[in-house]
């Protein structure tokens, strides 16, 4: 039996906390997954079109074993000095991997492509992420905003504008996971022409609508809906995402959950981990259920990721807002009877 969190978030993971800016005139932002204390992470790119920081500090047989906190940003390459900011604002707290009197905050970082949405790009010498992830620390809290916010502000999918998403889930052994995921896909989060969630068999409650699955199932379904295609801008895209839980994991084992987790990518957008996504999973393992996990547990806790994934993805579509000069409608501004 599985169910979701108190805040159905990502920080009903204890020991983590979310942090958005936003500039709404850029159409682009910057979310940081804060760590209370030090969590052991891995990393998981199942995209072609990948853009990354330190995150070859992540593979199991490197040294540094924990990090402080991982940015997903908008702005594609630009975005990557979300971090520096983010480090900035570590720093300032004391945080960071040990060297002698120093202290280096470990800050990985992943980003999506979103400078070509309607938002005004034109920021002069310096683009704006370094300020945007500085501002996004002081901002991180057990609650946060989803949708048009953070590194969803600016995002788009196939049919829709993506967004911001989080769940949780509890499973039955008291392990908690839980998901933070910015959509910005190259295919759709719904099926055919509807309003319906790829990710509907997974929905707890009405948490994306409530709508289920199609009936009777759209007969183009099948039809692959491929963001901007007729206009040949096809390298607007990549979903990033973090899973995370409060069980005891080794490297290795973070590396599993976020590979179990883009699962969560399949069943919630078609199609996914395209040669033109860069899609990721940063897996994060906070330790404070004190609980370790053993082969069979894993079994079920890595189907708990994938179906949390998918349910986050989904809520990122459904609680986008529209906003002027959007390019694709916010899905709550679609007909409810489609």
């Amino acid at each position: 039996m599985m169910r979701p969190g108190p805040k159905n978030s990502i920080t009903d993971v204890e020991g983590l906390k979310v942090g958005n800016a936003e500039d709404h005139r850029l159409k682009s932002g910057v979310s940081v997954v804060l760590c209370d204390q030090p969590a052991v992470a891995a990393v998981q790119v199942l995209g072609g079109a990948p853009g990354t920081r330190e995150t070859d500090l992540l593979d199991p047989h490197n040294t540094v074993q924990t990090v402080d906190a991982v940015v997903l940003s908008g702005g594609s390459a630009f975005g990557l000095d979300a971090a520096s900011g983010v480090q900035a604002g570590l720093r300032e707290m004391g945080r960071g991997f040990a060297v002698g009197p120093l202290r280096i905050p470990i800050v990985p970082a992943a980003i999506l492509f979103d400078l070509i949405n309607g938002g005004d790009k034109d920021w002069g010498r310096y683009p704006p992420y370094r300020e945007l992830g500085y501002q996004a620390v002081q901002a991180a809290s057990e609650d946060f905003m989803t949708g048009t916010a953070g590194a969803g502000t600016g995002a788009l999918t196939a049919t829709f504008k993506g967004g911001l998403g989080t769940a949780s889930t509890v499973m039955d052994n008291g392990i908690t996971i839980g998901a933070l995921v910015a959509v910005n896909a190259l295919g759709s989060a719904t099926i055919g022409d509807t309003r319906h969630f790829w990710a509907a068999p997974f929905e707890e409650g009405v948490e994306f609508g409530g709508l289920g699955i199609p009936q009777p199932f759209p007969q183009d379904a099948r039809e692959l809906r491929i963001k901007f295609r007729a206009g040949q801008r096809e390298t607007q895209n990549t979903t990033i995402a973090v899973i995370a839980t409060d069980a005891v994991l080794t490297k290795a084992e973070a590396k599993r959950l976020a590979i179990s987790a883009h699962d969560g990518f399949s069943r919630a957008l078609w199609p996914s981990h395209t040669p033109l996504d860069g899609d990721l999973v940063f897996a994060l393992a906070t330790g404070t259920s004190g609980r370790t996990v053993s082969v069979q547990d894993f079994i079920d806790l890595g189907a708990a990721a994938a179906s949390t994934m998918a349910r986050a993805i989904a809520r990122g579509i459904h609680d986008a807002t529209a906003a002027e000069n959007d390019l694709l409608p916010a899905w709550s501004t679609r007909d409810s009877a489609t």
